[in-house]
């Protein structure tokens, strides 16, 4: 379904107030993977409501992506406990590795990252995300077997 499409039939759901917005945003990213610049565009339109506005709204949710998602995605907790446990170190090795920043998308499309406030687990500080999988007491040297066996596959 294009995002034009998408956005049709969304105005038959919803009546484009401006209280619609952030479930319009969910919905959109529910059907394309993320938000697309000519859906925030088209919503913009209908709704009637900047599209600075718009993604103002959107960034300041973690929820919202602006990159088409990768095959495989990779959370890394930074809250409290993981943060002094060595949080920010594994977010460095996997900027590094991967060559992207929090909210994007490698090249080849193979992963995402992103960098999360908790991942309800602080008693196994820290803990990363890989799909739906969770490693907890990740250290750096872990993390790295990870993606060295997901790279072999």
């Amino acid at each position: 379904m294009t995002s034009r499409d998408g956005i049709s039939a969304l105005r038959q759901e919803f009546k484009g107030e401006r209280e619609d917005l952030i479930p319009v945003l969910q919905r959109v990213q529910e059907q394309d993977g993320y938000l697309r610049p000519d859906a925030i565009r088209s919503i913009s339109r209908w709704m009637k409501i900047s599209e600075n506005e718009i993604f103002g709204v959107a960034t300041f949710y973690a929820q919202f992506r602006f990159h088409p998602p990768g095959e495989h995605h990779i959370k890394i907790c930074l809250g409290t406990a993981c943060h002094v446990r060595g949080g920010e170190q594994i977010l460095s090795l996997a900027e590094t590795r991967l060559n992207i920043k929090p909210g994007e998308t490698t090249a080849d499309g193979k992963y995402d990252l992103d960098r999360v406030a908790c991942l309800g687990c602080c008693a196994l500080a820290p803990v990363v995300a890989f799909d739906e999988k969770f490693y907890s007491q990740m250290s750096v040297l872990k993390f790295q077997k990870i993606l060295d066996e997901d790279s072999s596959d």
